[in-house]
């Protein structure tokens, strides 16, 4: 082969080598799960992407606990990416944990800059995944990653009608955590965030399949229990409210306790929408605070 024919062929291979891994560093993106922008899509091309309150950034968050230039994802050798923190103040967390000098991503995982929260996708089905994300976004809470209140009420309004059809028992369980802004002024709407997470993962645990365990907005959450009698039900919500209580909730250092207060309601006949058993469960929750919290009320 000559040199012509040697430095040809070189350049073919480079060029082969610098498409597949242009194509592969361009199959990726970060889709806005908590935030001002909720559902945008940020490309994260071969330059990689910037997020902070700096107006340069690509990704610019207006937000006291967001630094200047808070975060960057670059791409690595392998022609994936890496995530970095700038030596922000709040630093930046990915699944939840804070991170070091800089962390491989893998499709589907979470990263946190201040209050918002992202997630990285990657691979080969990217547009799929990022319709798969927006529909998530409709029937899930970004934050907490379990129902939101749209899926709680279609899923309401379903056992509702079986219930009232067929003259099944229904029982809702509304309840909140017991001086919450507590936890945002003392330790930082970081540590707060955690807790509401915390707290979602410490109750799931305890919520079967066929119920519907939701966020019904800000610290008060909601779980649909058909099937169950209020006296079951006033069982399921005691055993919630120990867990809550017995849990250690921990995050950068600190320590917090949590209780929450509780309000039970089961369908009776003269009910004649499900707004009404929410209606009822929530004057029993707000019975269970004005009698000193922590407590569950159901009668």
């Amino acid at each position: 082969m000559s040199r012509s024919d040697q430095l040809d062929a070189q350049t073919r291979i480079t060029s082969v080598k610098e498409i597949a891994l242009s194509e592969r560093s361009g199959a990726a993106c970060l889709v806005q799960l908590r935030g001002p922008d909720l559902g945008s899509r940020v490309p994260v091309e071969s330059g990689g992407v910037t997020i902070g309150r700096d107006p340069t950034s690509d990704i610019i968050l207006e937000s006291d606990s967001v630094s200047r230039r808070h975060a960057r994802i670059e791409l690595a050798n392998d022609g994936g990416h890496r995530v970095f923190d700038n030596a922000s103040t709040n630093g930046t967390y990915l699944n939840e944990k804070l991170i070091g000098d800089g962390e491989t991503l893998r499709s589907g995982d979470y990263i946190q800059v201040g209050e918002a929260i992202f997630k990285y996708l990657s691979g080969d089905n990217i547009e799929l995944d990022y319709h798969e994300e927006i529909y998530r976004l409709t029937i899930e809470d970004g934050l907490t990653q379990i129902a939101n209140k749209r899926a709680l009420g279609d899923f309401l309004d379903k056992e509702f009608a079986r219930a009232t059809r067929y003259s099944r028992d229904l029982a809702v369980v509304l309840f909140d955590l017991d001086h919450f802004k507590r936890i945002n002024d003392e330790y930082g709407h970081l540590m707060g965030d955690f807790v509401l997470r915390e707290m979602a993962k410490v109750v799931k645990s305890r919520v079967r399949r066929e119920e519907m365990f939701a966020r019904y907005g800000g610290e008060e959450f909601c779980v649909v229990l058909p099937e169950l009698d209020l006296d079951h039900a006033l069982e399921f919500a005691e055993s919630i409210r120990r867990m809550v209580e017995d849990h250690e909730f921990v995050f950068e250092g600190n320590i917090a306790k949590i209780t929450i207060s509780i309000g039970v309601a089961q369908i009776v006949e003269e009910m004649t929408r499900p707004e009404a058993l929410i209606l009822a469960a929530d004057e029993r929750l707000y019975t269970a605070k004005r009698e000193g919290r922590n407590r569950v009320v159901g009668a």
